[in-house]
This record gives C-alpha cells, sequence and structure tokens, in this order.
C-alpha cells in the first residue's frame, strides 16, 4: 500500500499547476497595470493640453474657465469675477463650448468626443412627441 502512494505521488504532473501559476501575473498585468497606466498617460496628456481660457470640468464636477497657472495649481474662473484655485491634476476633462460636447483624450493623442447628457435627453424629447 506504500508503494502505491508513492507511484501516485509521482505519477502527477506539476505542469499544469505551474503553468496556472505563471499566468495569474499575466492577467494581473492585462487586467490592472496596463489600463492603469493609459489612464495616467491620458490624465498627463491632457494637463499637458490645458490653456489658458479653456474651459474645464474638475473630478468634483465643478465647470469653469483656466484664467492662470501657477506651478501645480490653476485658477479656475466658476462665474464672473469668481475664481477657486484647483490643483491641476483635478482636471478631469476640457470642454469644448462651441459644440456642446467634451473633449476626451485617445491613446493616440486625438481627441473624441463625448456628447453631454442634456443634449441627449433633449434630441429624444424632440423626436418622441
Amino acid at each position: 500500500m506504500h508503494l502505491s502512494l508513492i507511484l501516485a505521488a509521482e505519477s502527477s504532473n506539476p505542469l499544469p499547476s505551474l503553468i496556472i501559476f505563471m499566468l495569474i501575473p499575466v492577467a494581473m498585468y492585462f487586467l490592472l497595470i496596463r489600463p492603469q497606466r493609459r489612464r495616467q498617460r491620458e490624465a498627463v496628456a491632457l494637463q499637458r493640453a490645458i490653456e489658458v481660457g479653456d474651459e474645464v470640468m474638475t473630478t468634483s464636477g465643478v465647470y469653469g474657465f483656466i484664467t492662470s497657472f501657477e506651478g501645480d495649481i490653476a485658477w479656475l474662473e466658476i462665474d464672473d469675477n469668481v475664481q477657486i484655485r484647483i490643483a491641476k491634476q483635478s482636471i478631469q476633462r476640457k470642454v469644448d463650448t462651441a459644440k456642446g460636447e467634451t473633449a476626451v483624450p485617445t491613446d493616440d493623442g486625438t481627441k473624441a468626443k463625448q456628447t453631454k447628457i442634456d443634449d441627449v435627453a433633449a434630441d429624444t424629447t424632440t423626436t418622441e412627441g
């Protein structure tokens, strides 16, 4: 009986288990690390593209126009003669006021257009009735 346990242990192949353990870091890279790096590159590209006079939206949802920069701080005019200081990193997106759309940077450096929710709601109400 002792001999059969030794033979059973020798006949089990550790290769499938080893392959699975090697695939876990690869899966983590493609599911976690790579998308995070892409988002970081997009955020850096957006911060470099922001200029004085651009309308932006912050991560907290505040819309305003950039009036000046002081290092990593941006001055945002949210109303007539009302300016706030924000961290440059808190700028989430650039707003294209001429077309009513939001500019979202893509991987290749171009800008994709994202329609505002209000515009979509207005379009559906006019076509329904």
